[in-house]
């Protein structure tokens, strides 16, 4: 069943996250994902949301999207974007 990352971003260092932005895409690919949505402009509807940038990639299965998460080479990667934006991420299975 396919697998849903989603992901919030509020960017604190612009420069630094163009690193990640640079480097992260090849990864992705790698464990069979893509992305469905990368930034693009947010419309509020219902709730009391406190979004800044949304990014949602589309995985084959939950463990290909956590299998990325916790590989060796994405950690020097996601410590830039640790370093770079403060995230919230959840995963979710979908058709």
């Amino acid at each position: 069943m396919s697998a849903y990352v989603i992901v919030d971003i509020d960017v604190k260092d612009q420069e630094a996250y163009e690193e990640y932005r640079r480097l992260v895409p090849p990864l992705i690919e790698k464990y069979g994902g893509r992305y469905i949505v990368r930034g693009g402009e947010i419309t509020p509807g219902e709730g009391d949301w406190d979004l800044h940038r949304v990014v949602i990639l589309k995985f084959p299965s939950t463990e290909k999207a956590l299998a990325l998460f916790s590989a060796d080479e994405y950690a020097p990667v996601a410590a830039i974007r640790h370093k770079a934006a403060d995230s919230k991420t959840f995963i979710v299975e979908g058709i």
